[in-house]
């Protein structure tokens, strides 16, 4: 490919700036494994020096004050801007992370676009205000924002995740530091170079690519308001318990082993054609993968034939060829991690429907085969464990109540989704089933609605208002009963 791309400064409250260290990240190609970039690695330093340029601008009302019309036209740029480079968006983070690009273009950058989007349409309708009748007298319920928001994403969707978190942020009226992924640092700095044409006042906005601990550093500092984070269940409960230090608000967005639910008078050619791209979505690397398909048992072995095909049909390949349809996974540890639960499913009993292993054709490269384990027992650690990669399980059930019962057998409650002939019978299983997104007879995530989850999923929302709710502190001022 012969992309190399340097950056020797960090985008630190709305100017590129010397770093105060001289840690560097090096960004390898998941399918060359050869080096494609270098950026700094952010120091406590710089977590300091951003931190307090947002603490700075939020106290000073430089944006927080101004008016909701001015924050609009200011990320109505910021967006124009980001579609209108969605293709080297999506190139970019192709080339880093492995997403096939064919799909990456809507998944990675158009996605992220429409989150920004519908952020917009969001704040311009949000009631700020409200005069509201009080048990004791009339009542002004005012919605404020929450103040330094620390953005933490990771590496899968890199701009739809960001996205989620500094639109709504930025809308909102806060100042942001957001920290990325030392996998997916150089898209990030597209979205610099936006946010600073588009003229975020100084110090509204930092970008520091940095790992775990200063990650750590920055989810703990007394300076960070709210810590909104997507990521590992593991990462999401530590950055609870560090943010629980001063208080900080925190929404978690974390894994899901969501369950695909076949019922016995599903349409099977729609059923597979639906589910297959979504369950190996982004290599299997998605949060919101539907990971465990749910077949009736006495449809179960045609079930098992056509996934099987399906598995085998998909093109595995660089993830800059249009024809790929899965990539490799975006480090040599993730790909180990799979092989990993691939030896522990055949060896809880499992059987390899299709792949099982590293593609033969694919010697360089972080490539594990399109795998589906057949009779696959809920008990199982492949079924129970967030594996983050494209292995899927497929399980039989008997009856309705079991399906849900087995949908439910989980510590994640992320995304799902039923397929059936009868509409309003999906409708009945999506109200049973205890997760915080669900699609019948589809796969969608609509950045209109709240996306979440329950249980180990996370904590709060993102998206809709629900998420934007999330950015702004409630306050409640009583009136004198003649006002």
């Amino acid at each position: 490919m012969g992309m190399y791309v340097e950056h020797q400064q960090l985008y630190i409250g709305g100017a590129f700036t010397d770093p105060a260290g001289d840690g560097t990240i090096e960004v390898v190609s998941p399918h060359t494994e050869q080096p494609i970039g270098r950026v700094p690695h952010a120091s406590r330093a710089d977590v300091d020096r951003a931190v307090g340029a947002a603490r700075e601008s939020f106290d000073s009302g430089v944006w927080s004050g101004r008016s909701q019309a001015e924050r609009i036209g200011t990320v109505t740029r910021i967006k124009d801007a980001l579609a209108a480079r969605s293709e080297e968006i999506a190139q970019l983070i192709s080339a880093q992370n492995g997403t096939p690009y064919t799909s990456g273009v809507m998944v990675q950058s158009l996605a992220a676009m429409m989150v920004w989007d519908a952020a917009l349409g969001i704040a311009a309708g949000f009631p700020y205000e409200e005069r509201r009748a009080g048990a004791l007298g009339p009542l002004l319920v005012r919605r404020e924002p929450v103040g330094v928001v620390a953005g933490v994403v990771p590496w899968n969707v890199p701009q739809f995740t960001a996205a989620a978190k500094v639109a709504p942020a930025l809308l909102a009226g806060c100042s942001v530091v957001l920290k990325v992924s030392p996998e997916t640092p150089l898209d990030a700095y597209v979205l610099a170079e936006i946010a600073q044409e588009a003229g975020l006042p100084p110090g509204v906005l930092s970008i520091l690519p940095a790992g775990r601990e200063v990650s750590e550093y920055l989810v703990g500092h007394p300076g960070v308001d709210k810590v909104s984070f997507t990521g590992s269940v593991a990462a999401g409960k530590r950055v609870m318990e560090v943010a629980s230090r001063n208080l900080t608000r925190v929404t978690l967005e974390l894994g899901g082993k969501s369950a695909a639910v076949i019922l016995p008078d599903a349409d099977l050619d729609a059923a597979v054609a639906g589910i297959t791209p979504f369950a190996w979505m982004i290599n299997g690397q998605a949060c919101v993968a539907q990971t465990r398909i749910l077949a009736p048992r006495e449809r179960y072995d045609e079930i098992a034939a056509r996934f099987r095909a399906a598995a085998e049909a998909l093109t595995v390949g660089d993830p800059l060829d249009p024809a790929t349809e899965v990539g490799p996974l975006v480090a040599a540890r993730q790909r180990q991690r799979s092989l990993d639960y691939i030896a522990l499913g055949r060896k809880e009993g499992a059987e390899v429907l299709a792949g099982g292993g590293t593609p033969e054709a694919m010697p360089t490269g972080w490539y594990v085969e399109p795998t589906l384990f057949g009779n696959v027992e809920n008990s199982m650690r492949i079924a129970r464990e967030e594996i983050f990669g494209p292995v899927i399980c497929l399980l039989a059930y008997d009856g309705e109540d079991e399906a849900v019962r087995i949908a439910n057998d989980s510590d994640y409650g992320l995304s799902g989704s039923v397929w059936t002939a009868d509409t309003e019978r999906g409708v009945d299983v999506a109200r049973r089933v205890r997760t915080g997104t669900y699609s019948v007879n589809t796969f969608s995530l609509d950045m209109l609605g709240p996306f979440g989850g329950y249980k180990n999923s996370g904590i709060g929302r993102e998206f809709g208002p629900e998420g934007y709710a999330e950015y702004l502190e409630h306050k409640m001022i009583h009136l004198p009963a003649e006002a």
